[in-house]
Order: C-alpha cells, then sequence, then structure tokens
C-alpha cells in the first residue's frame, strides 16, 4: 500500500490513526518537538484528543523529508501554516510527484486564496486535491462511521484519494468542484461561531435553525461567485459540515461562539479555547472577500464587527432582524 505522511498533529493525529488502520504505513510530522516527545511517551495527544491512544504503528517525526518517499502527503494543519508549509514542501519534493491531499480548512489571510491554490503554487508538479465534510478528529480518531468529499480537478486524483482513504468506517465521495468544496470547508466555521454565538447569548433552537439556513445560503451565494456549483453546498462539505460543526460539542468554533455570547472578551475566549479558531480567521476574510465579490452576506458581516469592531451580539441581532423584506428565493442556493 502507499506510504502516506501527515502534516499537523491536531485533526492530523485522527487521519494518521484513521490510514494506520487501514493498513498503510504512516509518518505523523509536526514541527514541534515537545509534541513529538509528549505523543512518543504517551501515545496520546491530551491537549488535541484526550483519551484516545495512539496506535503504536504511527511513526512521529520533525523531519519533513520523509515526505520524499511518501505516495500520499496528507496537509492538516492550521489555515494561517499553510504558506510556510507549502513553501517547505516545494524544496522537499523537489524530484518527487506524491498526491498531495488538503484537509485543512479556511483561506489564506490577505490573498484570500483557497488552500489548495496556495498548495499549487508552491508544488505546480504535484497532483492536488482538496478532502471535507463532516469530520470532528475525535470521532475519526476513535473509528466512528461518516463520509467526506474528495475533490480535484483531475479525476484520477480524486478517485486515488477515495481509494487510498476509504474504509468501512469513512466513505468518500469524488467531484470535481474544488472551489465549492473548499469554500464550504472554509466557511461553515463562521456560521458554526454565529450558532455559538446564539446559544452563548441564551437564544433558542428556532435561532439557531435560522442562522444555519441562512448562513448556508450566504455561503453558496459566495461559493457560486467565485465558480463553485450550486449543488456542492447541498452536500458533505456544504450542509453535512455545517451541521456538524454547528451543532457539536466537539465544535471548537461553536464553542468559542459560546463565550463571546455570554460576554467574554475575544482575545480571553480565544485563550479559553487553547486551539485554533479558525472561523475567527475565516470571519475577517470573508468579509473582506464578500466586499470585493459584491456579495451580501449579513450573518458574515454581524460575525465580523462582532469580532473586530466591538459590537455587542445584541446589536447584531437586532441588525439581522431589521433587515429589509426580501423574497426567500432571492440569492438562494438552490436557485
Amino acid at each position: 500500500m502507499p506510504e502516506v505522511v501527515v502534516l499537523g498533529a491536531g485533526w492530523g493525529t485522527a487521519l494518521a490513526m484513521h490510514m494506520a488502520r487501514i493498513g498503510h504505513t504512516v509518518y505523523l510530522w509536526t514541527p514541534f518537538e515537545a509534541e513529538i516527545d509528549e505523543m512518543c511517551r504517551t501515545r496520546q495527544n491530551p491537549r488535541l484528543l484526550p483519551g484516545v491512544e495512539i496506535s503504536e504503528d504511527i511513526n512521529f517525526t520533525t523531519d519533513l523529508t520523509v515526505a520524499r518517499r511518501c505516495d500520499i502527503v496528507m496537509v492538516a494543519v492550521p489555515s494561517m501554516a499553510i504558506g510556510e508549509t507549502a513553501e517547505r514542501l516545494s524544496g522537499v519534493l523537489a524530484g518527487c510527484s506524491p498526491v498531495v491531499a488538503c484537509l485543512s480548512k479556511g483561506l489564506e489571510d490577505g490573498t484570500h486564496k483557497r488552500l489548495t491554490e496556495v498548495l499549487r503554487e508552491a508544488l505546480p508538479w504535484c497532483r492536488i486535491a482538496a478532502v471535507s465534510g463532516p469530520s470532528h478528529a475525535e470521532e475519526v480518531a476513535r473509528g466512528i462511521p461518516t463520509s467526506l468529499v474528495a475533490a480535484s480537478d483531475d479525476m484520477a486524483t480524486a478517485e486515488y484519494i477515495q481509494d487510498n482513504m476509504m474504509s468501512d468506517r469513512l466513505r468518500i465521495y469524488t467531484n470535481h468542484d474544488v472551489v465549492g468544496v473548499e469554500i464550504g470547508g472554509a466557511l461553515k466555521n463562521i456560521i458554526a461561531l454565529a450558532a455559538g454565538i446564539s446559544d452563548g447569548f441564551g437564544l433558542g433552537d428556532n435561532t439557531k435553525a435560522a442562522l444555519m439556513t441562512r448562513g448556508l445560503n450566504e455561503i453558496a451565494s459566495l461559493g457560486v461567485q467565485m465558480g463553485a456549483r450550486r449543488e456542492t453546498f447541498a452536500g458533505l462539505a456544504g450542509i453535512g459540515d455545517l451541521i456538524v460543526t454547528c451543532t457539536s460539542v466537539h465544535s471548537r468554533n461553536r464553542r468559542f461562539g459560546i463565550l463571546i455570547g455570554q460576554g467574554v472578551p475575544v482575545r480571553d475566549a480565544l485563550e479559553q479555547i487553547g486551539m485554533t479558531v479558525e472561523g475567527y480567521h475565516a470571519a475577517k476574510t470573508a468579509y473582506e472577500l464578500s466586499l470585493s465579490q459584491g456579495v451580501e452576506m449579513p450573518i458574515t458581516t454581524q460575525c465580523y464587527n462582532i469580532l473586530y469592531k466591538n459590537q455587542s451580539a445584541e446589536a447584531a441581532l437586532n441588525l439581522l432582524m431589521s433587515r429589509p423584506k426580501k423574497h426567500e428565493h432571492e440569492q438562494t442556493y438552490l436557485g
């Protein structure tokens, strides 16, 4: 079977465990010696996956050159580390052409590029795919069933990922729509944050359902403007990932939002979560994209205002509820 290196020891730890379970030789890379030392000593990742035993079959390393011997490179670092990671891979993989699967979710800050765009610019000779869908690490690590989608411009690449990731615990679908899969994966974190704010502010299930529905609509509106297919947002990388991230106890974006809704200052809330909150970064990037693309994104805008402009949750709610009347099918993702 192909040899695999997984980059990033957060979500990447769960990925490495899955790939080892189905028979691959797996290397788990992180640049942090302390992480490696702790995982080697305890065979656990207590900060990110408490209580989950890491298989002895996984090889830990801080040496990125291990990627040269692998057939599949699975990128699962935080979105803000993608640029640096891609640059380092570019030097390491010169003369090698593995399949590069991007399982990170987000957009590059400043450039607004999708993460596979960043990887492709650094690694133009590699075959690249985006993999997304409802996949909390806490459940994938334990082998709890779910389904993901592998998207690539080259269907043979998507099918290669499908063939080498799929198991009786993880079902993989393929898709041509890389833009839609990545936009869905990146922007659902903003809506999960909004759902958390709603919960923390003491609002109800009806409120959260409305936020999720209209949030999906604005995600899809931006995605379609950027070249995505509408139907992708009714799939695993759209509504599937949105549901789990807005409702799960595992969702750090939702937990962060709950703290904000309870009145905890943004910096303190980020510190309390203690891990990367992708929705915090995505809110700024998506807000800027909405302006440059001319797409109305009211929920995203209010999240941006709360996180970056010190607006209260109550003011954001009032602004959303007092918007001008509309027909539901104006700019709908199913339209």
